[in-house]
């Protein structure tokens, strides 16, 4: 199963642990746009005295609606991207497009940045973008962001995802082998129906977790979306004394299934969560921190907790547009995909045609994120190759109130178990 990343199509309405993160807050933004400075005329002078050419950008993302709570704050970190695109002499002047949680709402999207915006590339981390990315292919768009919603990243040349494909039919041992370091032995996995990632991540961990010798009595691909009615599944994941869980949903889906399992008396030895890391837990209210003690998070970027050059990079150009928590899996996934396409202006030039950024990212094959990967690399056109990050993920242990680095895990990387698939259908 593909690990590497924090993300499928994993979007719901809100409970009450998670009720901060789907309200307004000092980090969310209801404007239609925004520019990182000066409108798009001529080129201006940066910080350190280069010429500045400036762009314009589209962020397609979930302000407001179901897929909020786990992307709005896109919108900051595409603000500390373009701190970072001003260091390197470009002006970021972006347009932000709410989704609404809605593939109807994508595509118009989509079309007003292309037809109206006129916008040189979007950035995506949407739960729908699946709804307006025919329209972008057709126009020649380049999209970068995060691969979270469907299968077009792993097909339409024109996207490209700043952590990776991400091929969920595949398996990958880097579950199975954290399942086993933790000494989990009995695996539960649990994906919603409509979401074919989450579902095929779901067989995906369960099929890791027998590739390491251990069992999988109780997997369910077919939850409802979004729905934290999860008794019935926590007392048959106790009947089959299930001690581990892994869980590509979001975080109030999980969180409500661990406080189920707490509740009949069975806490679990291992819950891995590709969602709730960081920012993410620490805006999602004070009955959140409770319930994740414990809990392994994953994800595919450097966790700020191994205080790298990487790390403290972010999180000072966060800073620098008034950010105070650690960074969410949007903000990375936002922040990384400007840097991406900042590099492959640098190879393009100033008023790059679409077609020429396309072939500029095409041309990237050793992307670092920053450096943001530990070390390393992946070609964002390879859809065929490792998943992800190389099939490797970070994975902190939340205990108390920080998230702490796990021995030997950051990064635990695995690989491609030869001979294994999973489907959503099957």
């Amino acid at each position: 199963m593909n690990h590497s990343t924090v993300k499928m199509l994993a979007a719901a309405a809100c409970v009450a642990i998670v009720a901060a993160a789907c309200s307004s807050s000092s980090k969310s933004s209801s404007s239609a746009s925004s520019s990182s400075s000066a409108s798009s005329s001529s080129p201006s002078s940066s910080a350190s005295g280069s010429v500045s050419h400036t762009i314009t950008v589209g962020l397609i993302t979930d302000v407001t609606s179901l897929g909020a709570s786990g992307n709005k704050t896109s919108v900051q970190g595409m603000a500390a991207g373009a701190v970072l695109a001003k260091r390197e002499g470009w002006t970021i002047k972006y347009v932000v497009a709410d989704d609404a949680t809605s593939p109807g709402a994508a595509l118009t999207a989509a079309q007003k940045l292309v037809d109206q915006d006129h916008v040189s590339a979007v950035i995506a981390v949407s739960a729908v973008l699946f709804g307006g990315t025919s329209f972008l292919t057709a126009q020649d768009v380049p999209v970068i962001g995060a691969a979270e919603d469907g299968p077009e990243w792993l097909t339409a040349k024109n996207m490209f995802s700043t952590y990776g494909a991400q091929d969920e039919t595949k398996v990958s041992t880097d579950l199975g082998q954290l399942f086993k370091m933790v000494g989990a032995t009995r695996i539960g996995a649990v994906g919603y129906s409509i979401s074919p990632s989450s579902a095929e991540a779901a067989k995906g961990g369960a099929v890791s977790a027998i590739s390491a010798g251990l069992q999988a009595p109780y997997v369910n691909a077919q939850f409802p979306f979004g729905s934290t009615n999860v008794q019935p599944i926590a007392l048959a994941m106790k009947n089959d004394g299930v001690d581990g869980l892994t869980a590509p949903l979001d975080a109030n889906t999980s969180f409500a299934l661990i406080t189920a399992m707490k509740q009949l008396g069975d806490p679990l030895k291992a819950a891995l969560l590709a969602t709730g890391y960081g920012g993410d837990l620490q805006q999602a209210g004070p009955d959140a921190a409770q319930v994740a003690q414990g809990v392994y998070f994953y994800t595919s970027f450097e966790p700020v907790e191994m205080h790298t050059t990487a790390t403290e990079q972010i999180e000072k150009d966060l800073n620098t547009v008034g950010v105070t928590t650690d960074p969410t899996y949007a903000e990375y996934s936002a922040y990384t995909s400007v840097a991406l396409l900042v590099q492959a202006l640098d190879a393009t030039g100033p008023n790059p045609t679409h077609a020429a950024l396309i072939s500029a990212l095409s041309n990237i094959t050793k992307w670092d994120a920053t450096g943001l990967f530990d070390g390393h690399t992946i070609d964002p056109s390879d859809r065929d190759g490792p998943t992800g990050t190389n099939n490797c993920i970070f994975v902190t242990k939340f205990v108390g109130s920080s998230f702490q680095l796990v021995p030997n895990a950051d990064p635990l990387c695995g690989m491609n178990i030869p001979g294994k698939s999973v489907s959503a259908s099957s």
